[in-house]
């Protein structure tokens, strides 16, 4: 049976002290990726990526294990609630909530994560922010006992049969695409080495050097939408900026490109597509796919950085008149034979752990299955 919950009696409001260094920069105080000075993970208004943008420094930032972070604040992302399992702390426009029951496991995180995000999701926005005091009135519903106590067992277990069910489709995936090859070449190895040690040269280059004009979609409204298969993107990161698939007759940009969304974020296009009027297409489909993802890359970090929003879109000559550095050839030209080796490489390393961590999840997980199916 099912019982509803007002979130009051499940969670309560982490109350975690930030500890900044003096004159506090962000530039200077916090790293877009983790490394062994800043390794605490920070919510905040991120939508996608669980919710975390920034990472700090433990001494900076007092942090939990076992809670949820819920984003009270964002044009996209008000509402999110994301499991944080892992020692978390809070930049801005965040909170982290922890339950009040003993014995909290991971699957309890992601089940109520879900539960919640339900509840709250499409009842706060950017004028409605979901701040505590108005979310803990809500209520979810989650599996219970005939005595009214919340089934935990059943969640956990419920959880782990769809990781095992994933971990399968998973598996079909890499043997049916061909993705178990992870062995780098003596070329591959060698490169990922040089890109360690920083003896690769870059320069910086303006995009409008490298490509030809960047390109602005064309407004279409929801309701002039038709059904159809053509992608069409707008901005935002739910399912990748694509707000859906029409039959309308807009122009079709070419596939191997990227876009820039109205808040700079870079996304790499493997397809045809339509979009919007908050969406730039930097023209790169001259490059080869893994080259055009690492030029990708280069875009999203310099464009992607809170200075575009609402009051400010990013558009087309945004993206020209964007700086970014690249790998170069000993004559200082873009060298996209070795940023193509690069990213064939990472991707060999992705591939090999999540090919080892599938194998070792199947075997795992057979175990579970089994037990529970009997």
């Amino acid at each position: 049976m099912n019982k509803k919950f007002k979130l009051s009696e499940l969670f309560e409001k982490a109350e975690l002290k930030s500890i900044y260094p003096k004159n506090f920069k962000k530039e200077r105080d916090l790293s877009n990726i983790k490394t062994s000075e800043f390794n605490l993970p920070l919510v905040n208004a991120k939508h996608g990526d669980n919710g975390i943008m920034y990472f700090g420094r433990d001494t900076d930032f007092q942090g939990l294990e076992m809670t949820l972070g819920v984003i009270s604040d964002g044009a996209i992302s008000t509402g999110d609630v994301n499991p944080q399992p892992q020692k978390t702390g809070v930049l801005y426009n965040a909170y982290l909530i922890k339950p009040k029951w003993r014995n909290v496991v991971r699957q309890h995180l992601l089940y109520t994560a879900s539960a919640c995000k339900k509840a709250i999701k499409n009842k706060f926005g950017y004028e409605n922010k979901a701040v505590w005091d108005r979310v803990k009135l809500e209520e979810i519903t989650l599996p219970a006992y005939i005595t009214g106590e919340i089934a935990f067992d059943y969640m956990t277990e419920y959880i782990k049969e769809l990781e095992a069910e994933r971990i399968k489709e998973l598996e079909a995936y890499l043997l049916a695409t061909g993705l178990n090859d992870y062995v780098l070449t003596d070329d591959e190895k060698k490169l990922v080495d040089d890109f360690k040690n920083g003896t690769v040269p870059w320069r910086t280059f303006k995009v409008d050097e490298l490509f030809e004009k960047s390109t602005r979609g064309k407004r279409l409204k929801s309701l002039d939408r038709t059904n159809g298969d053509l992608p069409f993107v707008t901005a935002g990161e739910t399912n990748n900026g694509i707000s859906a698939f029409i039959g309308n007759e807009v122009f079709k940009f070419k596939k191997n490109t990227t876009t820039i969304d109205m808040f700079g974020s870079a996304k790499y296009r493997n397809y045809q597509y339509g979009c919007d009027d908050h969406i730039t297409v930097v023209h790169t489909e001259q490059l080869d796919k893994h080259s055009a993802i690492f030029v990708t890359s280069a875009l999203d970090k310099a464009a992607h950085t809170g200075d575009f929003d609402y009051s400010r879109n990013f558009y087309a000559k945004d993206a020209d008149n964007l700086f970014i550095k690249l790998p170069v050839t000993d004559s200082g030209t873009p060298d996209y034979k070795k940023m193509s080796i690069y990213l064939r490489a990472i991707e060999k390393l992705v591939i090999k752990g999540v090919v080892e961590w599938k194998n070792k999840k199947i075997t795992t997980t057979a175990k579970i299955v089994n037990e529970h199916t009997s």
